[in-house]
């Protein structure tokens, strides 16, 4: 049974705030300020949240955080119907990734479910997309295809589903345009944060809201294609409610999400999902991996391996078998799959030394997008983008030696054997990394259902497929473009760090294993909260081939999936 509100506030208050402070040795400082931590108490929200129409599951994670979630499914898709009781119009604006994902799955939804509900896409004129759009079964003819100002106008349920740039440049025309007492709907939090550099608040006679797939768009309508066939296939989402004017606004985000397919709902605020999406990016999901596998790749190559061996021991480990156990089994099942003490200990050496610089780094992007200055960053790249378009990141040596050795994986693959090793070393700094990741989000009040799915889940099961399938610009620039700004920012400064401070310390033979960061992470409680999130992913997994150029968007990627396997305890 789920609790009331006042009880989970009643219960919040008794818990005080605990600031942790974890130690580094090496080339860091001793104690890492957690002046601005924050403990179970001041959590970014109850999570508490009340739907008429859909049941919701109570999940208790540790420490004592208590989350609910809506669990979706065809068989869900009459409440959609209830859901959207008023709602004749959703009007889909853009085509990029989520765009025809989304506007897809609603259509499919829509009729299955016997809804005389219209989905429209609004496309700026002369869009590049028009065909593609047309080839889908949106037509001007029939009303489905419109211009983007007449869609905004005309919609009930309005999916503002264009760049986070384009977003930026055109919220005031797009919001004023909008009828009183429809709905806003956002895949991602970064408009909020745009307008409150802009100082400016959304109009208080329409409902804002979010849903979020934590996946790229082909893989959210494959996905919920295969849920055809296969019981709980598709792509998780978060989903928050940030404007109620109808007082309906919880139920029309709840029923955007079971319709495009979400197999469970996790429920945050808006300003929560841009602060770590966007940090996330910069972090494990991008930035931080390709700068960490660059950052290893010279120094297995110094040391002396060929550089074939040298990509297979960073990349081929991280995105092949790391990347496995982690999906499977979790974080932890990395250092119980080394397997000699020796090993473990290589592991723990290289986690030991990464962590405090990795979190170093994790706290300065968290605070400059948590301050507004990660976005500006990305607005400003944007207005450049005539003059100083983003370069390609796969021209190195190191990305054209990949390319050979993927290559060689695959023949190896058709007689059963990939060949790739887990390497301790690379296994311990990647570890290190997410750790960090989550570290800091838990420190600056995030839940555990978004730590797991934005720093974890995301990039063992959406992101990290891709650059096994086709390299490192086939994951990032199949992202959005604040995406890819931030990793091609931020990737640079976790190869430096690690390089002058982890790998600087171990060289030296001043590095000693601290015992004490090695039990918190042995006895974090985000292991037992993975486990759990674990539990609620989809029933298929993600296989990405190594089709298109993957120099653009999502649509380059080619997905396949595969029946999934629950975590273990």
């Amino acid at each position: 049974m789920c609790r009331t509100r006042a009880a989970a506030a009643a219960a919040a208050a008794t818990r005080r705030p605990v600031a942790r402070t974890h130690r580094y040795s090496g080339a860091q400082p001793t104690v890492c300020r957690a002046a601005t931590s924050v403990g179970p108490s001041e959590r970014a929200s109850s999570f508490e949240f009340n739907t008429k129409v859909f049941p919701k599951l109570q999940v208790d994670f540790p420490e004592g955080e208590t989350e609910f979630v809506v669990k979706g499914g065809r068989d869900q898709f009459d409440l959609v119907a209830k859901a959207f009781d008023g709602i004749k119009q959703v009007s889909v604006i853009g085509w990029g990734s989520q765009g025809p994902a989304q506007a897809k799955n609603l259509r499919d939804t829509f009729s299955e479910a016997g809804m005389d509900t219209k989905v429209v896409i609004g496309l700026r004129e002369g869009s590049t997309s028009y065909d593609e759009a047309v080839d889908a079964g949106f037509t001007e003819a029939d009303g489905t295809l419109t211009g983007v100002f007449e869609a905004a106008a005309s919609g009930d349920l309005v999916l503002l589903l264009i760049s986070d740039a384009a977003q930026a440049s055109l919220y005031p025309r797009l919001l004023a345009a909008m009828k009183p007492g429809s709905t806003l709907g956002l895949s991602h939090g970064f408009l909020l944060g745009v307008m409150k550099n802009d100082g400016v608040d959304f109009r208080d006679d329409i409902n804002v809201v979010l849903v979020a797939p934590k996946g790229m768009g082909p893989s959210v309508r494959r996905l919920y294609e295969q849920g055809k066939e296969v019981n709980g296939a598709g792509i998780n989402a978060s989903f928050a409610v940030h404007q109620d004017a109808t007082g309906t606004a919880t139920d029309i985000a709840l029923g955007w999400a079971v319709g495009v397919g979400a197999p469970f709902s996790f429920f945050t605020t808006l300003e929560s999902e841009y602060k770590s999406d966007i940090y996330g990016e910069r972090c494990v999901l991008l930035g931080g991996v390709h700068g960490l596998v660059e950052c290893l790749y010279r120094r297995y190559t110094r040391e002396g391996m060929s550089a074939e061996d040298a990509f297979t021991n960073t990349v081929e480990t991280i995105t092949g078998p790391i990347t496995k156990i982690i999906s499977t089994q979790g974080m932890k099942a990395v250092y119980e799959a080394m397997p000699t003490e020796a090993d473990k200990e290589t592991f723990m050496q290289a986690y030991t030394a990464s962590l405090g610089p990795c979190l170093d780094i994790c706290y300065e992007i968290y605070e400059d997008v948590a301050c507004g200055n990660e976005i500006r960053s990305v607005v400003n790249a944007g207005n450049r983008f005539d003059r100083f378009p983003m370069g390609k990141i796969d021209q190195t040596a190191m990305w054209k030696v990949g390319e050979g050795v993927r290559a060689e994986r695959q023949k190896r693959a058709e007689s059963g054997d990939d060949g790739i090793p887990i390497n301790p070393f690379t296994a311990g700094a990647y570890v290190a990394l997410m750790m960090a990741t989550v570290i800091t989000l838990r420190e600056k009040g995030h839940g555990f259902s978004e730590v797991c799915n934005e720093s974890i889940i995301e990039a063992v099961d959406s992101l990290n497929p891709y650059m096994h399938a086709k390299g490192v610009a086939f994951m990032v620039d199949n992202c959005s473009y604040t995406a890819r700004l931030g990793s091609r920012k931020w990737a640079p400064r976790f190869d430096y760090i690690v390089e002058q401070q982890a790998m600087t310390s171990i060289d030296s033979g001043s590095h000693d294993i601290d015992a004490t960061l090695k039990q918190e992470f042995l006895t974090h409680p985000v292991h037992d909260a993975l486990r759990m999130c674990s539990e609620m992913r989809p029933s298929v997994d993600i296989s990405v081939t190594g089709e298109g150029s993957g120099g653009g968007g999502a649509r380059d990627a080619s997905t396949n999936f595969k029946a999934g396997v629950a975590a273990s305890s």
